[in-house]
């Protein structure tokens, strides 16, 4: 659906690429994601698992950080995830402001359980562009992340 906006062809320009790349992403994720709900998992609980399991522990402010989330959007999952047993929190014994975060045996083994058939279903999504227009769409989307 393009933008309905009446103004400067450069706008409108803009505007229909970013609406086209919001969709996509939306139905992407949504394609790729849709099997977390049989395991009781939402897309950020995954992410944390994930970025704990691939790069260890990791404070809670850095969790948030690579996560791209707020700092009160990753206590919620994370205390869904603790309550879970799926991770664990302790402060640091260094520095009693800081909260580490790591991920336990059986958030390990419910990743390890779930990695095959989500990396399998983002193959899949993906399978639809050429390896060249996959790595041509990974440098602009790099691109427009870092601004410039």
């Amino acid at each position: 659906m393009p933008t309905h906006y009446a103004g400067a062809a450069d706008d409108i320009r803009a505007l229909n690429a970013y609406i086209k790349l919001q969709r996509a992403a939306e139905s992407v994720l949504q394609r790729t994601s849709a099997h977390l709900a049989a395991h009781n998992l939402s897309l950020s609980q995954f992410a944390v698992l994930e970025a704990l399991y691939h790069l260890g522990t990791l404070s809670q402010i850095t969790l948030a950080a690579k996560l791209l989330k707020s700092t009160g959007n990753i206590s919620s999952v994370l205390k869904t995830c603790e309550k879970h047993g799926l991770i664990t929190r302790e402060r640091d014994p260094h520095d009693n402001r800081v909260m580490q975060v790591r991920i336990t045996a059986h958030g390990r083994a419910l990743l390890e359980s779930i990695l095959p058939a989500h990396i399998a279903g983002i193959c899949a999504a993906m399978s639809v562009l050429s390896p060249a227009e996959q790595d041509t769409l990974g440098a602009l989307c790099k691109r427009l992340g870092l601004g410039g």
